[in-house]
């Protein structure tokens, strides 16, 4: 049975690449929009300004409808239908001296599928995949579908002259391509840029990352969230296991942005395992009232604490803590949350509770897990998927709740050193105070992971395969991180030379623990 992919702009309310949604018929646009949600602020606007009476309005619609949520909540109004997964993925669009291609717009048009969307920066696509109920070989349905959509995007690229490359920051990129120049033509992304330095009063975005090597660097605009691109997934929820799947997707993030590292360099400098978190987190470096940037909330982060009761509270935090960044005024209807959706679109936590909507309009929750890097393969990703569905489920319904399992600011040191040092870092877990990620990954989660799959009764078959993915990855030490990092160290720093090598295996489709460190040019 083939899968279509479908727009998790429509899941993840995110503004930096989200786009409203046309599907190839009205049936098939009803069924998406009806089953997880229109993402109102992906629709394109007619302005990049906004005025203070528009602040207004959105504040007061946005009271409202977080009032009309907390009802929800308390009357257990959601959707009790599960477990539904979804996925997303961003990617680069290179040319053929490997730099990026600032061309999407070209990419789109020629491929004529609404599935493939823009991203903030001209170089950047987005692949996205219909939501599945998780069951049986969904795992290698996924694959399948992915794979065939890969296959053509990639002929695709090549129609136009570019190539489209799966990684989590490009090896080649440089300062000067972050430029407003190479923003993607929507006015949503100039509003973005022009509130957050608004409410950065005008003070430019600084990098600083400390890792193996340092990088400092100045940027006037938000394009440098263009260099981070991930695999961003989705799971669905009923409501009173929602906050528990919430708070085990925090608990795993440490081992998940471990396992799945690829993304050491920036601008040529080695830094993290994966320097994406603390690029993103820079990258929008607006925070909360009363201290903006430098205040103790930022807009991209870890969060602030456990669901303890219900995924209610992050909306209310949402709502009390965080300043509007993009007053666009809708309908004012509270029952189709759009002012929520919006806002909570503009508060990226790694890992994030959404609102959507079931086939027959009751509306559900769900969880989208955000911290890994794209690639290096399709089976590489899909691997990742199901390490992160095994473990989510297995914690998420154990009889101890996540949140009891391990305080909040020790999952949250968990998951910031092991984004720096992968599977080398040492973290503080369940019955163990300083275990060897390494070692916790191949002696105990890729267990639980096994037998949160069994849970959901999924094909034996597919569970072990996907799996012994994870466990040779963890075995042989090699991350896409790793892998780079080793190449590096054999060939010297020379990042075209890096990207050609990674772009022809990752044209192989073998996943990344099978790589060599032979140069291809």
């Amino acid at each position: 049975m083939a899968y279509r992919l479908f727009s998790l702009l429509l899941l993840s309310t995110t503004l930096i690449g989200s786009k409203f949604f046309m599907g190839q018929s009205e049936i098939f646009r009803f069924l998406i929009i009806k089953s997880w949600g229109i993402l109102y602020m992906g629709q394109e606007i007619t302005t990049n300004h906004f005025t203070r009476r528009d602040l207004q309005v959105f504040q007061q619609r946005l009271q409202r409808e977080t009032a009309e949520l907390e009802s929800w909540f308390a009357d257990s109004v959601f959707s009790s239908h599960m477990p539904v997964a979804g996925y997303e993925m961003e990617a680069w669009l290179i040319d053929q001296d490997a730099s990026p291609s600032p061309c999407n717009e070209l990419f789109l048009k020629t491929a004529d599928n609404p599935l493939y969307t823009a991203e903030l920066a001209r170089f950047n696509i987005e692949l996205n995949a219909q939501p599945i109920t998780i069951q049986s070989n969904f795992l290698s349905a996924f694959e399948k579908d992915f794979q065939q959509h890969w296959l053509y995007c990639q002929q695709v690229a090549a129609d136009i002259g570019c190539r489209v490359l799966s990684t989590g920051i490009l090896q080649t990129l440089q300062n000067k391509h972050l430029n407003m120049a190479n923003v993607s033509n929507l006015l949503r992304y100039r509003a973005l840029n022009e509130q957050v330095l608004l409410q950065r009063q005008g003070r430019a975005l600084e990098l600083k990352i400390n890792g193996h090597q340092s990088l400092s660097s100045v940027h006037h605009n938000v394009m440098l969230e263009a260099a981070a691109t991930s695999l961003q997934i989705h799971l669905q929820a009923p409501q009173h296991l929602a906050h528990h799947y919430y708070n085990a997707s925090i608990l795993i993030s440490a081992p998940m942005v471990a396992i799945s590292a690829n993304s050491p360099y920036m601008f040529a400098k080695d830094l993290w395992d994966e320097t994406r978190i603390p690029v993103f987190e820079q990258a929008v470096d607006v925070g909360g009232y009363d201290g903006a940037a430098q205040g103790p909330i930022h807009r991209v982060s870890f969060g602030t604490d456990y669901a303890r009761q219900s995924l209610m509270e992050c909306f209310t935090e949402n709502e009390q803590h965080f300043p509007v960044l993009l007053p666009m005024c809708f309908t004012e209807d509270v029952s189709k949350m759009q002012h929520v959706s919006l806002h909570n679109g503009t508060i990226w936590r790694w890992n994030r509770p959404l609102i959507g909507y079931d086939h027959d309009g009751t509306p559900h929750l769900r969880i989208e897990h955000r911290v890994m890097s794209a690639g290096p393969t399709v089976l590489d990703n899909v691997a990742n998927m199901a390490f992160y569905f095994g473990l989510v489920q297995y914690y998420a319904t154990q009889s101890i709740a996540p949140n009891e399992m391990l305080d909040f600011s020790r999952a949250r040191d968990n998951f910031y050193t092991s984004a720096q040092h992968g599977m080398d870092n040492k973290v503080s877990w369940p019955g163990c105070d300083r275990c060897d990620m390494r070692h916790l990954i191949l002696h105990k989660l890729i267990d639980h992971a096994q037998a949160g799959l069994e849970s959901l009764n999924l094909d034996a078959a597919d569970i072990e395969y996907y799996l012994s993915i994870i466990q040779s990855r963890a075995e042989q030490k090699q991350t896409g991180s790793h892998w780079q990092r080793e190449f590096v160290k054999r060939h010297g720093n020379d990042m075209q030379r890096l990207l050609e090598t990674y772009y022809h295996n990752q044209q192989t489709g073998e996943p990344v623990h099978c790589w060599d460190f032979e140069t291809y040019k």
